[in-house]
């Protein structure tokens, strides 16, 4: 007979388990990759050579797709898109099986201007903090006022201005203004 212990290191354990899985989930979604304008998706349905297509998300964040119409990809994983796509293809093939791969994230593109050696957009191929965007922009000049910089970000209505100390990063006193960039910030240095 087990003992009132035994039963309870067995809930114990299991509850660790399942709290551990659920933050491995949670943890993987925030590091999901949502879909830009400029995206290049691989779009494949298994044994049906005609639905299979190379399509780019386009400015208003649409893609089109035979048999399925329009449908919103940007700010979507490839894995929702593919969902969706599944769904709308379902009354017209047997249990589709639907491929979705990003083959291209031209999108995800952020802009550094100003007093740096290299202005220009910077396609960002992984996840791209301030100071990577300015060390692939050749670094700020003699001229620039480091502590001025600025990031305009355009997640909403309202663009937001995030501000950046330049000399904290440097000396790594103070790295809470290194932040990590998403497609569209425009990185100001005056």
């Amino acid at each position: 007979m087990k003992s009132k212990w035994e039963d309870n290191r067995v809930f114990i354990l299991v509850a660790l388990v399942a709290a551990l899985l659920a933050g491995i989930t949670s943890a993987n979604d925030a590091d999901t990759y949502l879909l830009n304008p400029g995206d290049q998706l691989e779009i494949s349905v298994w044994n049906e050579e005609a639905l299979q297509k190379t399509i780019t998300v386009l400015p208003d964040g649409m893609i089109s797709f035979p048999l399925v119409g329009h449908l919103k990809a940007a700010g979507n994983s490839a894995a929702a898109v593919e969902n969706t796509i599944s769904e709308k293809l379902d009354s017209f093939i047997a249990e589709p099986e639907v491929n979705v791969t990003v083959s291209s994230t031209r999108g995800n593109v952020t802009y550094v201007v100003g007093k740096v050696l290299k202005p220009g957009p910077i396609v960002m191929v992984q996840t791209t903090n301030v100071m990577q965007a300015l060390a692939i922009a050749g670094g700020i000049n003699e001229f620039a006022a480091g502590n001025a910089i600025k990031i305009i970000r355009s997640s909403g209505h309202e663009p937001t201005i995030l501000k950046v100390r330049y000399s904290d990063l440097e000396k790594g006193s103070d790295l809470s203004s290194n932040h990590r960039l998403q497609a569209g910030d425009v990185i100001v240095v005056p």
